[in-house]
């Protein structure tokens, strides 16, 4: 069995888990042992904490949806009436090509059938859903630290990186749809 290649976006979220821990790992060994007790010191434990909090569940909970049976044609997935208004005002074609893939194979054309990858995008779509509700459990860091405002910010921060996500694959999945709906009556109109 051959191992996939991991892509630029992938091998950057493992390296910045690497340097989470490790940032976090010493920060909060020097703060708490007293060796330096430095508010900086801490909150650089914290932000680094923080941040490998939030790049490892997304991670973690990327797997975890594999085993939902997400398909592209459950209600939650459909295009709303008011989304292509929205995506134009947002000009999404213009920098959607520019957002970070995790997995840029599981969108290849060449090794997936359209179906296959409308599924991928609603896996997608599902995980960054998900993603948001993480974001906003950061909030509770605010008890054993305090500074609550700092944590809004990372948790709006949070939101905001992975709504992109869900913009694009709501964009992108209703012309994938629309494809394959063309080439199924085209199908049917031959097999007549």
């Amino acid at each position: 069995m051959s191992k996939t290649k991991k892509s630029g976006s992938a091998i950057f979220m493992y390296c910045v888990i690497a340097a989470g821990v490790a940032i976090a790992a010493v920060s909060f060994a020097l703060y708490y042992s007293g060796t330096v007790r430095h508010a900086v010191l801490l909150w650089t434990g914290i932000t680094a904490f923080t941040v490998t909090y939030h790049f490892w569940l997304r991670i973690i909970m990327g797997n975890v949806t594999k085993l939902f049976g997400v398909h592209y044609k459950h209600p939650w997935f459909r295009e709303r009436a008011f989304e292509r208004g929205l995506y134009k005002l947002l000009r999404v074609r213009k920098w959607k090509e520019k957002v970070l893939t995790y997995d840029p194979a599981a969108f290849s054309v060449k090794d997936h059938t359209l179906e296959e990858i409308a599924n991928t995008m609603s896996k997608a779509e599902t995980d960054h859903w998900i993603n948001e509700l993480i974001s906003l459990t950061t909030l509770l860091f605010a008890i054993p630290w305090g500074a609550f405002w700092i944590f809004l910010i990372t948790c709006i921060a949070a939101m905001l990186f992975d709504a992109q996500f869900i913009v694009v694959q709501r964009f992108n999945r209703p012309i994938v749809v629309r494809v394959i709906e063309k080439k199924r009556q085209r199908a049917a109109m031959i097999a007549q």
